[in-house]
C-alpha cells in the first residue's frame, strides 16, 4: 500500500503527545511482528483508542489498519483521513464486505486492529466479545495480539467531556500472540482471548501510577465510581433505544 496520509498523521499525533506531555508507557512491543499479517485485539474505553492503539505498533515500524464504523468514512473531515490511511469501514448491517477486506489485508501481510467489544465500555471493564476476531484469525492463518489500553478514557469517552490535561499517564500493554486454527471452537477461542485480556487489564490497572478513590474513570471494582458492568449494560440499552426512536 502507498501510505501518503498515514505518516503525516503519525507525525502530528506524536507532536500532540509531546505538547500534552503524555507519559506513555509501552510494554510487550516485542510481540508485534516486524513482518507478516496479524490481528491486534484491543479493549475499547475511549474515542482516541485508534490513535494510541496504533502507537503501540510503532516500535516495530508497523502501521495498523483499523476496522472502524462506516460513518467515520462519510464524515467530511475524518473520511479522507480514514480512507487515506487504508482503514476498513464496517457497516454493521452488511458486515461481509469489511470482513472480506480485512482478510485480504491480512493475506497481504498487514496488521489489522479490531475491538472485540465492538463499542466503548462505560464500565471500563471488558464487555462481552464478538467472535469475529478469532474467526478471522483462523481463516487468515494469522496470530491474535491482545492489547490493553488504559488512561485513554480520561481524555475522551462516553458520557464525559473531553479533557486533554497535560502530563497524563497512558499505558499500552501488548501480550504474547495467540494462535487460533480452523479446528478451534470459536466460542472457546473467544473466551480464551477475553480471559487473557481480562488478566492483562487487571495488571495494567493495578500498575497504573494514579489510583484516586472514587475517580469516575476507575472501575467500581477498583474503588472508582464508574458504572458497574450491569449498570453500563443498562445505559447501553437505553442509548440503543434512543437511537432507534430517533431513526423512526
Amino acid at each position: 500500500m502507498r501510505d501518503l496520509v498515514y505518516p503525516p498523521v503519525v507525525a502530528f499525533a506524536k507532536t500532540a503527545f509531546t505538547v500534552l506531555d503524555l507519559k506513555i508507557r509501552r510494554t510487550g512491543t516485542e510481540h508485534v511482528p516486524r513482518t507478516g499479517g496479524a490481528l491486534i485485539a484491543i479493549n475499547h474505553i475511549s474515542y482516541v483508542d485508534f490513535i494510541l492503539g496504533g502507537y503501540g505498533a510503532l516500535p516495530a515500524k508497523r502501521l495498523v489498519r483499523f476496522m472502524a464504523k462506516e460513518v467515520l468514512f462519510r464524515n467530511r473531515i475524518s473520511g479522507p483521513l480514514m480512507r487515506g490511511m487504508h482503514h476498513i469501514p464496517v457497516d454493521r448491517d452488511a458486515g461481509a464486505a469489511s470482513y472480506q477486506q480485512a482478510l485480504e489485508y491480512l493475506a497481504a501481510g498487514e496488521l489489522v486492529g479490531v475491538f472485540p467489544e465492538a463499542t466503548i465500555s462505560r464500565s471500563f471493564e471488558l464487555k462481552e466479545f464478538k467472535s469475529g476476531t478469532v474467526r478471522m484469525a483462523a481463516e487468515a492463518g494469522v496470530p491474535v495480539l491482545p492489547m490493553i489500553l488504559w488512561g485513554t478514557q480520561r481524555m475522551f469517552t462516553k458520557d464525559h467531556p473531553r479533557d486533554f490535561t497535560r502530563h497524563r499517564p497512558i499505558s499500552i500493554s501488548i501480550g504474547a500472540p495467540i494462535t487460533v486454527t480452523r479446528d478451534d471452537d470459536p466460542a472457546e477461542a473467544t473466551a480464551h482471548l477475553r480471559s487473557t485480556m481480562a488478566g492483562m487489564l487487571d495488571e495494567t490497572i493495578r500498575a497504573y501510577p494514579e489510583q484516586p478513590e472514587g475517580a469516575w474513570w476507575l472501575p467500581a471494582a477498583y474503588g472508582g465510581s464508574a458504572p458497574t458492568p450491569e449498570e453500563a449494560q443498562r445505559l447501553d440499552a437505553e442509548e440503543l433505544a434512543r437511537r432507534a426512536a430517533k431513526r423512526q
